[in-house]
Protein backbone atom coordinates (compact mmCIF):
# COMPACT_ATOMS: atom_id res chain seq x y z
CA UNK A 1 0.00 0.00 0.00
CA UNK A 2 2.77 2.42 0.95
CA UNK A 3 4.54 1.69 -2.34
CA UNK A 4 1.41 2.68 -4.24
CA UNK A 5 1.03 5.84 -2.15
CA UNK A 6 4.67 6.88 -2.69
CA UNK A 7 4.46 6.31 -6.43
CA UNK A 8 1.25 8.31 -6.57
CA UNK A 9 2.88 11.17 -4.65
CA UNK A 10 5.83 11.20 -7.05
CA UNK A 11 3.51 11.37 -10.05
CA UNK A 12 1.47 14.16 -8.43
CA UNK A 13 4.62 16.19 -7.61
CA UNK A 14 6.02 15.90 -11.14
CA UNK A 15 2.64 16.78 -12.63
CA UNK A 16 2.34 19.83 -10.35
CA UNK A 17 5.84 21.09 -11.25
CA UNK A 18 5.25 20.72 -14.98
CA UNK A 19 1.81 22.29 -14.77
CA UNK A 20 3.13 25.33 -12.93
CA UNK A 21 6.07 25.50 -15.31
CA UNK A 22 3.62 25.74 -18.18
CA UNK A 23 1.28 28.29 -16.53
CA UNK A 24 3.67 30.66 -14.76
CA UNK A 25 4.89 32.27 -18.05
CA UNK A 26 1.34 33.50 -18.66
CA UNK A 27 1.84 35.89 -15.74
CA UNK A 28 4.77 37.56 -17.51
CA UNK A 29 4.05 40.40 -19.89
CA UNK A 30 7.33 42.16 -20.63
CA UNK A 31 9.03 43.24 -23.85
CA UNK A 32 8.97 40.63 -26.60
CA UNK A 33 8.55 37.70 -24.21
CA UNK A 34 5.65 36.35 -26.31
CA UNK A 35 8.11 35.75 -29.15
CA UNK A 36 10.33 33.42 -27.13
CA UNK A 37 8.47 30.30 -28.17
CA UNK A 38 6.72 27.75 -26.00
CA UNK A 39 9.78 25.71 -25.05
CA UNK A 40 11.77 28.73 -23.83
CA UNK A 41 8.72 30.05 -21.96
CA UNK A 42 8.12 26.65 -20.32
CA UNK A 43 11.80 26.38 -19.38
CA UNK A 44 11.67 29.78 -17.69
CA UNK A 45 8.42 28.89 -15.93
CA UNK A 46 9.84 25.60 -14.67
CA UNK A 47 13.02 27.34 -13.54
CA UNK A 48 11.01 29.94 -11.60
CA UNK A 49 8.86 27.18 -10.06
CA UNK A 50 11.92 25.22 -8.96
CA UNK A 51 13.41 28.43 -7.56
CA UNK A 52 10.33 29.03 -5.42
CA UNK A 53 10.43 25.37 -4.36
CA UNK A 54 14.04 25.83 -3.26
CA UNK A 55 13.15 28.90 -1.19
CA UNK A 56 10.29 26.99 0.46
CA UNK A 57 12.65 24.11 1.27
CA UNK A 58 14.97 26.56 3.03
CA UNK A 59 12.10 28.21 4.92
CA UNK A 60 10.22 25.01 5.78
CA UNK A 61 11.61 21.64 4.67
CA UNK A 62 11.42 19.45 1.59
CA UNK A 63 8.15 17.67 2.42
CA UNK A 64 6.24 20.83 3.33
CA UNK A 65 7.66 22.66 0.30
CA UNK A 66 6.17 19.93 -1.89
CA UNK A 67 2.83 20.29 -0.10
CA UNK A 68 2.83 24.01 -0.95
CA UNK A 69 3.63 23.37 -4.62
CA UNK A 70 0.97 20.65 -4.94
CA UNK A 71 -1.66 22.82 -3.29
CA UNK A 72 -0.96 25.86 -5.45
CA UNK A 73 -0.95 23.72 -8.61
CA UNK A 74 -4.27 22.17 -7.61
CA UNK A 75 -5.88 25.55 -6.93
CA UNK A 76 -4.34 26.94 -10.12
CA UNK A 77 -5.93 24.14 -12.16
CA UNK A 78 -9.33 24.89 -10.60
CA UNK A 79 -8.98 28.59 -11.41
CA UNK A 80 -7.91 27.84 -15.00
CA UNK A 81 -10.87 25.53 -15.48
CA UNK A 82 -13.29 28.07 -13.98
CA UNK A 83 -12.12 30.88 -16.26
CA UNK A 84 -12.19 28.52 -19.26
CA UNK A 85 -15.85 27.77 -18.51
CA UNK A 86 -16.62 31.47 -18.15
CA UNK A 87 -14.93 32.32 -21.45
CA UNK A 88 -16.64 29.43 -23.22
CA UNK A 89 -20.15 30.40 -22.17
CA UNK A 90 -19.75 34.18 -22.43
CA UNK A 91 -17.67 34.26 -25.63
CA UNK A 92 -15.42 36.73 -23.87
CA UNK A 93 -11.61 36.46 -23.67
CA UNK A 94 -9.95 38.09 -20.70
CA UNK A 95 -7.18 40.49 -21.58
CA UNK A 96 -5.10 39.60 -18.51
CA UNK A 97 -4.36 36.24 -16.90
CA UNK A 98 -6.63 36.71 -13.90
CA UNK A 99 -6.86 32.95 -13.24
CA UNK A 100 -3.15 32.74 -12.43
CA UNK A 101 -3.11 35.72 -10.11
CA UNK A 102 -6.23 34.51 -8.30
CA UNK A 103 -4.67 31.06 -7.97
CA UNK A 104 -1.63 32.55 -6.25
CA UNK A 105 -3.82 34.60 -3.89
CA UNK A 106 -6.16 31.68 -3.07
CA UNK A 107 -3.20 29.32 -2.67
CA UNK A 108 -1.48 31.60 -0.17
CA UNK A 109 -4.74 32.06 1.74
CA UNK A 110 -5.44 28.29 1.83
CA UNK A 111 -1.94 27.47 3.05
CA UNK A 112 -2.06 30.24 5.66
CA UNK A 113 -5.34 28.83 6.99
CA UNK A 114 -3.80 25.35 6.95
CA UNK A 115 -0.84 26.60 8.97
CA UNK A 116 -3.20 28.17 11.51
CA UNK A 117 -5.35 25.03 11.81
CA UNK A 118 -2.24 22.91 12.38
CA UNK A 119 -0.59 25.12 14.96
CA UNK A 120 -3.64 26.26 16.96
CA UNK A 121 -5.05 23.45 19.08
CA UNK A 122 -8.76 23.53 19.89
CA UNK A 123 -10.80 21.56 22.40
CA UNK A 124 -13.46 19.17 21.09
CA UNK A 125 -16.05 17.85 23.54
CA UNK A 126 -18.24 14.75 23.27
CA UNK A 127 -21.03 13.76 25.65
CA UNK A 128 -21.83 10.05 25.78
CA UNK A 129 -24.65 8.40 27.71
CA UNK A 130 -24.70 4.78 28.81
CA UNK A 131 -27.17 2.42 30.46
CA UNK A 132 -24.37 0.84 32.46
CA UNK A 133 -23.89 1.72 36.09
CA UNK A 134 -20.92 4.10 35.95
CA UNK A 135 -20.02 7.21 37.89
CA UNK A 136 -19.74 10.38 35.87
CA UNK A 137 -16.41 10.30 34.08
CA UNK A 138 -14.47 13.03 32.29
CA UNK A 139 -11.76 11.73 29.94
CA UNK A 140 -9.08 13.91 28.38
CA UNK A 141 -7.73 12.30 25.23
CA UNK A 142 -5.03 13.27 22.78
CA UNK A 143 -3.02 11.49 20.11
CA UNK A 144 -0.38 12.20 17.47
CA UNK A 145 1.65 14.78 19.34
CA UNK A 146 4.72 13.77 17.26
CA UNK A 147 6.76 16.07 19.50
CA UNK A 148 9.13 18.14 17.41
CA UNK A 149 6.87 18.80 14.42
CA UNK A 150 4.88 21.85 15.54
CA UNK A 151 6.03 22.15 19.15
CA UNK A 152 8.87 20.98 21.35
CA UNK A 153 8.62 19.78 24.95
CA UNK A 154 8.03 23.32 26.20
CA UNK A 155 5.18 23.87 23.75
CA UNK A 156 3.75 20.46 24.64
CA UNK A 157 3.70 21.44 28.32
CA UNK A 158 1.63 24.53 27.46
CA UNK A 159 -0.97 22.33 25.77
CA UNK A 160 -1.03 20.13 28.86
CA UNK A 161 -1.90 23.22 30.90
CA UNK A 162 -5.07 23.62 28.82
CA UNK A 163 -5.93 19.96 29.39
CA UNK A 164 -5.29 20.31 33.14
CA UNK A 165 -7.61 23.33 33.23
CA UNK A 166 -10.49 20.99 32.25
CA UNK A 167 -9.87 18.99 35.46
CA UNK A 168 -10.24 15.56 33.83
CA UNK A 169 -10.67 12.39 35.85
CA UNK A 170 -8.27 10.52 33.58
CA UNK A 171 -5.93 11.32 30.67
CA UNK A 172 -5.33 8.88 27.81
CA UNK A 173 -2.57 9.19 25.22
CA UNK A 174 -3.61 7.22 22.14
CA UNK A 175 -0.34 6.72 20.31
CA UNK A 176 2.28 8.55 18.25
CA UNK A 177 3.35 10.50 21.29
CA UNK A 178 6.90 10.80 19.89
CA UNK A 179 8.47 10.36 16.47
CA UNK A 180 11.78 9.58 14.80
CA UNK A 181 12.62 13.29 14.95
CA UNK A 182 11.73 13.69 18.63
CA UNK A 183 15.01 14.25 20.44
CA UNK A 184 15.77 12.31 23.60
CA UNK A 185 15.90 15.57 25.56
CA UNK A 186 12.44 16.57 24.35
CA UNK A 187 11.06 13.10 25.06
CA UNK A 188 12.33 13.21 28.64
CA UNK A 189 11.11 16.77 29.29
CA UNK A 190 7.71 16.16 27.70
CA UNK A 191 7.21 12.94 29.65
CA UNK A 192 8.04 14.71 32.90
CA UNK A 193 5.40 17.35 32.11
CA UNK A 194 2.89 14.63 31.23
CA UNK A 195 3.55 12.90 34.53
CA UNK A 196 2.82 16.09 36.45
CA UNK A 197 -0.84 16.17 35.38
CA UNK A 198 -3.15 15.96 38.38
CA UNK A 199 -6.06 13.57 37.82
CA UNK A 200 -8.24 11.24 39.85
CA UNK A 201 -7.26 8.05 38.01
CA UNK A 202 -3.94 8.87 36.36
CA UNK A 203 -2.47 8.97 32.85
CA UNK A 204 -2.54 5.99 30.46
CA UNK A 205 -0.66 5.43 27.23
CA UNK A 206 -0.70 3.06 24.24
CA UNK A 207 1.82 2.85 21.42
CA UNK A 208 1.26 4.24 17.95
CA UNK A 209 3.09 3.25 14.77
CA UNK A 210 5.68 6.05 15.12
CA UNK A 211 6.54 5.75 18.82
CA UNK A 212 9.06 2.96 18.48
CA UNK A 213 10.85 4.79 15.64
CA UNK A 214 11.35 3.56 12.11
CA UNK A 215 15.09 4.30 11.88
CA UNK A 216 16.42 2.39 14.87
CA UNK A 217 17.87 3.25 18.26
CA UNK A 218 20.92 5.15 17.02
CA UNK A 219 18.90 7.65 14.96
CA UNK A 220 17.31 9.40 17.95
CA UNK A 221 19.19 7.82 20.85
CA UNK A 222 16.38 5.77 22.42
CA UNK A 223 14.00 2.97 21.58
CA UNK A 224 10.74 1.52 22.83
CA UNK A 225 12.22 0.19 26.08
CA UNK A 226 13.76 3.55 26.99
CA UNK A 227 10.46 5.27 26.22
CA UNK A 228 8.53 2.83 28.41
CA UNK A 229 11.03 3.29 31.24
CA UNK A 230 10.70 7.07 31.06
CA UNK A 231 6.90 6.87 31.00
CA UNK A 232 6.65 4.50 33.95
CA UNK A 233 9.24 6.52 35.89
CA UNK A 234 6.82 9.45 35.63
CA UNK A 235 3.84 7.35 36.81
CA UNK A 236 2.33 7.02 33.33
CA UNK A 237 0.68 3.64 32.83
CA UNK A 238 1.68 1.86 29.62
CA UNK A 239 -0.90 -0.67 28.41
CA UNK A 240 0.32 -3.41 26.06
CA UNK A 241 -2.63 -5.66 25.21
CA UNK A 242 -3.92 -5.52 28.74
CA UNK A 243 -6.87 -4.24 30.69
CA UNK A 244 -7.19 -2.59 34.04
CA UNK A 245 -10.26 -2.16 36.22
CA UNK A 246 -10.30 1.38 37.57
CA UNK A 247 -12.08 2.24 40.81
CA UNK A 248 -14.16 -0.94 40.36
CA UNK A 249 -16.14 1.26 37.96
CA UNK A 250 -14.85 0.87 34.38
CA UNK A 251 -12.26 -1.02 32.35
CA UNK A 252 -9.48 0.58 30.35
CA UNK A 253 -8.21 -1.75 27.63
CA UNK A 254 -4.98 -0.77 25.87
CA UNK A 255 -4.13 -2.47 22.57
CA UNK A 256 -0.77 -2.92 20.92
CA UNK A 257 -0.53 -0.94 17.69
CA UNK A 258 -1.46 -3.00 14.63
CA UNK A 259 1.07 -1.98 11.97
CA UNK A 260 4.22 -1.75 14.07
CA UNK A 261 3.67 -5.17 15.56
CA UNK A 262 2.90 -6.76 12.19
CA UNK A 263 6.18 -5.32 10.98
CA UNK A 264 8.06 -6.81 13.93
CA UNK A 265 6.18 -10.11 13.62
CA UNK A 266 4.73 -9.78 17.08
CA UNK A 267 1.08 -10.63 17.50
CA UNK A 268 -1.34 -8.46 19.34
CA UNK A 269 -4.22 -10.15 21.06
CA UNK A 270 -7.64 -10.07 19.50
CA UNK A 271 -10.25 -7.87 21.08
CA UNK A 272 -12.26 -11.00 21.85
CA UNK A 273 -9.41 -12.43 23.93
CA UNK A 274 -8.84 -9.12 25.70
CA UNK A 275 -12.42 -8.86 26.95
CA UNK A 276 -13.45 -12.50 27.41
CA UNK A 277 -12.70 -12.55 31.15
CA UNK A 278 -14.02 -9.06 31.91
CA UNK A 279 -17.31 -8.28 33.61
CA UNK A 280 -19.55 -7.22 30.74
CA UNK A 281 -21.75 -5.24 33.11
CA UNK A 282 -18.96 -2.68 33.56
CA UNK A 283 -18.17 0.09 31.09
CA UNK A 284 -15.30 -0.88 28.74
CA UNK A 285 -13.06 1.72 27.07
CA UNK A 286 -10.57 0.61 24.41
CA UNK A 287 -7.46 2.58 23.45
CA UNK A 288 -6.38 1.59 19.92
CA UNK A 289 -4.17 3.97 17.97
CA UNK A 290 -5.44 3.03 14.52
CA UNK A 291 -9.19 3.14 13.80
CA UNK A 292 -9.53 -0.39 12.47
CA UNK A 293 -11.40 -3.61 13.32
CA UNK A 294 -14.56 -1.65 14.13
CA UNK A 295 -16.89 -4.55 13.36
CA UNK A 296 -14.90 -6.90 15.61
CA UNK A 297 -14.85 -4.39 18.44
CA UNK A 298 -18.56 -3.78 18.12
CA UNK A 299 -19.16 -7.55 18.17
CA UNK A 300 -17.07 -7.74 21.35
CA UNK A 301 -19.57 -5.31 22.90
CA UNK A 302 -17.05 -2.82 24.21
CA UNK A 303 -18.60 0.54 24.95
CA UNK A 304 -16.11 3.11 23.68
CA UNK A 305 -13.09 2.93 21.34
CA UNK A 306 -10.64 5.85 21.18
CA UNK A 307 -8.20 6.27 18.28
CA UNK A 308 -5.99 8.75 16.43
CA UNK A 309 -3.57 8.01 13.56
CA UNK A 310 -5.53 9.60 10.68
CA UNK A 311 -4.83 13.24 11.64
CA UNK A 312 -8.45 13.91 10.77
CA UNK A 313 -7.76 13.47 7.07
CA UNK A 314 -5.03 16.13 7.15
CA UNK A 315 -5.31 17.72 3.70
CA UNK A 316 -8.46 18.57 1.76
CA UNK A 317 -9.60 17.12 -0.65
CA UNK A 318 -7.72 13.96 0.30
CA UNK A 319 -9.46 13.60 3.68
CA UNK A 320 -11.17 10.29 3.01
CA UNK A 321 -8.37 8.45 1.19
CA UNK A 322 -7.58 6.26 4.21
CA UNK A 323 -11.20 5.10 4.31
CA UNK A 324 -11.45 4.62 0.54
CA UNK A 325 -8.42 2.29 0.47
CA UNK A 326 -9.75 0.40 3.51
CA UNK A 327 -6.80 1.39 5.71
CA UNK A 328 -9.11 2.97 8.30
CA UNK A 329 -12.72 2.40 9.32
CA UNK A 330 -13.24 6.08 10.14
CA UNK A 331 -11.26 9.26 9.59
CA UNK A 332 -12.59 11.67 12.18
CA UNK A 333 -15.32 12.29 14.70
CA UNK A 334 -17.89 10.18 16.54
CA UNK A 335 -19.66 7.14 15.12
CA UNK A 336 -21.82 4.48 16.72
CA UNK A 337 -21.96 0.89 15.54
CA UNK A 338 -24.44 -1.32 17.37
CA UNK A 339 -23.85 -0.42 21.04
CA UNK A 340 -20.26 0.77 20.62
CA UNK A 341 -19.18 4.40 20.27
CA UNK A 342 -16.04 5.14 18.25
CA UNK A 343 -14.11 8.42 18.45
CA UNK A 344 -11.19 9.37 16.20
CA UNK A 345 -9.25 12.54 16.99
CA UNK A 346 -7.45 14.71 14.43
CA UNK A 347 -4.46 14.80 16.76
CA UNK A 348 -2.81 17.50 18.78
CA UNK A 349 -0.10 17.86 16.14
CA UNK A 350 1.07 15.89 13.11
CA UNK A 351 3.82 13.83 11.54
CA UNK A 352 6.15 15.96 9.35
CA UNK A 353 3.48 18.12 7.68
CA UNK A 354 2.92 21.60 9.07
CA UNK A 355 -0.47 22.22 7.42
CA UNK A 356 -3.98 20.94 8.11
CA UNK A 357 -6.46 22.13 5.49
CA UNK A 358 -9.12 19.50 6.11
CA UNK A 359 -9.31 19.60 9.91
CA UNK A 360 -7.80 21.29 12.98
CA UNK A 361 -5.44 20.10 15.68
CA UNK A 362 -7.27 19.26 18.90
CA UNK A 363 -7.40 17.56 22.23
CA UNK A 364 -10.63 15.84 23.19
CA UNK A 365 -12.79 15.91 26.32
CA UNK A 366 -15.29 13.05 26.68
CA UNK A 367 -18.01 13.22 29.32
CA UNK A 368 -19.57 9.85 30.10
CA UNK A 369 -22.80 9.81 32.07
CA UNK A 370 -25.39 7.26 33.03
CA UNK A 371 -28.68 7.88 31.27
CA UNK A 372 -30.27 8.10 27.83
Amino acid sequence: MWTIIMRTVIVVVITALFYLGARVPNLINIGNFAEWGRFKQFSLGLLLTLGVLGILVLCLDFINALVCVIYIAMIWAVCDFTFWIIEKFTNHTFEHYYAGWLALIFGIIALSIGWYLEHNVKQTTYNIATDKNISELKIAMFADSHIGTTFNAEGFAKHLEKIQAQNPDIVVVVGDYVDDDTSKEDMISATKALGELRTKYGVYYVFGNHDKGYHGFHYRGYGADELINELTKNNINVLLDESILINNDFYLIGRRDASSFRKQRLLRQSIEDLVKDLYKSKYMIVLDHQPTEYDKQAEAKVDLVLSGHTHGGQLYPFNQVGKWIKANDMIYGLEKRKDTNFIVTSGISNWALKFKTGTQSEFVIINIKKGN
